[in-house]
């Protein structure tokens, strides 16, 4: 089965600390329960309808960004004195949101107004019935919607409807040592390809006394996302569409190349934790780390640290960014008067200026077109490259985004393959299995065709 989405992925940049903003490996919530989607979902008419006095907003503060979120608030409430916003810690990260918004929508109690939605999962509880559809807030509301960015709020697309609207988004970014780069007599930029890279990385080892010329990054966070890249060069991925291609001849020989980096050439490496850290401590050259390390990066490494777009690999050297990150949604399990409010709510913190104040604190960018980024881009002129890179990122694999657990399963296989030297057809061989059982059994039956 195909199902085309009308959504693109773009970039966020976020970061206090070199792992401030990491994206979590999340497996989500199942997609057991819950009624049969429909892509016919009918307007909500909110006429008549007299804003909730208070809601809740579920956050895990993505790139550290709970001071900003209060400070938001707080204007809200001097703009907005009869609706009282709550800002809520309902998890670390964005699996543990997760948990707790499944966990309150089968005790049908305790839901949220707002609630920030991850890349991997918003999908599932648009499946379930879970999350309403904004446009008849975005209309009543006058949001301005051809003001946003087009990739971005059409990343939460479906069915002619939009699901969510865009908060906090992020890509990687190719992250080298300057000063390695030129003693080992190499250009100062990042590697057009994985090739070329291969055949700088001995140079790098020899001269710069630093561990590895490359890390991968941590396997648990983000093998399933970043991987995508090394996949779409060679010509493969984790899906096209919703047939799986993870052992296709591409994808096995992307994935062999990175296991011959590590076994057969010796140059490369796995970081336990979070590479943008391995990175700043000079124990690598080189590494691939979200945008939302950046701010980190460059605060705590002792050296100068450049930035590039991603590598491509032997048949594609563009379009191999993916993207990833977050949008905030509404229930579908709350009054109207609370879905208003809430409506209310995202109207103020999805403004230009309100997004230009969230990217200034935390470097993501603005989901406005018309807001306004020269403060930010004076003070870490860096996120350049990565607006720059937004033109040629590509949206994630459905594997990823759409089947639950898929992220963590695709991590096992990748920890299989780069920390014990498996098989590497064979492993994708039982990735596939594994993740066509996940689309057959809890996806596709859910799916209006």
């Amino acid at each position: 089965m195909r199902l085309n989405l009308d959504r693109r992925h773009f970039l966020g940049l976020a970061g206090a600390t070199a792992s401030a903003a990491a994206l979590a490996a999340c497996s989500g919530p199942s997609t057991s329960g819950g009624g049969q989607a429909t892509t016919e979902a009918a307007d909500i008419d909110f006429s008549g309808v007299k804003p909730a006095a208070k809601i809740d907003f579920w956050s895990s503060h993505p790139g550290q960004s709970q001071d900003v979120e209060k400070s938001l608030i707080d204007k809200f409430h001097a703009q907005n004195p009869d609706i009282k916003v709550n800002l809520v810690t309902a998890g670390a990260n964005y699996e543990e949101i997760a948990q707790k918004f499944q966990t309150a929508q089968a005790a049908k109690s305790g839901l949220p107004g707002v609630v920030v939605l991850s890349d991997v999962w918003w999908f599932r509880y648009y499946i379930n019935g879970s999350i309403i559809p904004v446009d008849s807030l975005t209309k009543q509301l006058d949001m301005k919607m051809d003001d946003f960015q087009q990739s971005l709020i059409d990343d939460y697309k479906y069915g002619n409807k939009h699901w969510a609207l865009p908060y906090g988004r992020s890509t990687p970014l190719f992250y080298y040592n300057k000063d390695h780069f030129a003693a080992a007599g190499l250009p100062d930029r990042a590697p057009k390809t994985w090739d070329e890279f291969g055949e700088w990385a001995p140079k790098l080892k020899a001269s710069s006394g630093a561990q590895y010329a490359y890390i991968y990054p941590a396997l648990a966070g983000y093998a399933g996302w970043t991987l995508q890249n090394n996949l779409w060069g060679w010509g493969g991925g984790w899906s096209k569409d919703f047939d799986i291609t993870c052992d296709s001849a591409e994808s096995v020989a992307a994935l062999q190349w990175a296991q011959d980096s590590i076994y057969k050439n010796g140059w490369a490496g796995v970081s336990s934790k979070e590479a943008a850290d391995d990175f700043s401590a000079g124990l690598t050259s080189s590494t691939i780390s979200s945008t939302g390390s950046l701010l980190g990066v460059l605060k705590s490494a002792k050296f100068n640290v450049g930035v590039g777009f991603l590598p491509g690999g032997p048949k594609a050297q563009t379009n191999v960014c993916p993207t990833g990150g977050a949008g905030l949604g509404i229930p579908s399990g709350i009054t109207k008067e609370e879905q208003l409010a809430a409506g209310t709510f995202l109207k103020f913190i999805t403004q230009p200026e309100s997004t230009a104040e969230f990217s200034a604190a935390t470097g993501y960018m603005p989901t406005r077109k018309s807001a306004d980024m020269k403060a930010v881009l004076a003070k870490t002129p860096q996120i350049q490259t990565a607006m720059d890179q937004l033109a040629v990122t590509k949206v994630q694999d459905n594997a990823r985004v759409f089947l639950p657990g898929a992220d963590q399963e695709m991590a096992k296989s990748a920890a299989k393959i780069l920390t014990q030297q498996a098989d590497v057809k064979s492993t994708l061989t039982d990735l596939k299995t594994t993740l066509q059982g996940v689309y057959e059994r809890d996806v596709k039956p859910k799916l209006k065709a």
